[in-house]
């Protein structure tokens, strides 16, 4: 099955949401380093552990999609709504902690 101007056009959308909730994400990471950002004493260590499985999720995940004769749009695609699970769920838990005043 050939890749449609579609199917490109929702892959992308797929990338940039990734890299739009990846940039909220940091920001709000950054200004709770900066005592901006009401965040938890563990959000440090959090944003540090959970990349390594996050990505070994996502690897798998699309070389499952590859191997079982997916095209390379469609495994991306697979990869980048396997990443966005967590970022979208980090951006959705930060921005509900909102920032810290007072």
């Amino acid at each position: 099955m050939k890749t449609t101007p579609n199917d490109m056009m929702r892959t992308g959308w797929q990338v940039t949401m990734l890299a739009w909730e990846t940039q909220m994400v940091m920001a709000m990471r950054m200004m709770g380093m900066a005592g901006l950002w009401s965040v938890l004493p563990s959000e440090d260590r959090r944003m540090v552990s959970e990349k390594p499985p996050a990505f070994a999720e996502a690897a798998m995940a699309a070389g499952a999609a590859t191997l079982s004769g997916k095209r390379p749009d469609q495994a991306l695609d697979i990869w980048t709504r396997s990443l966005r699970r967590k970022t979208g769920g980090n951006m959705r838990r930060l921005a509900s902690r909102g920032p810290k005043i007072g």
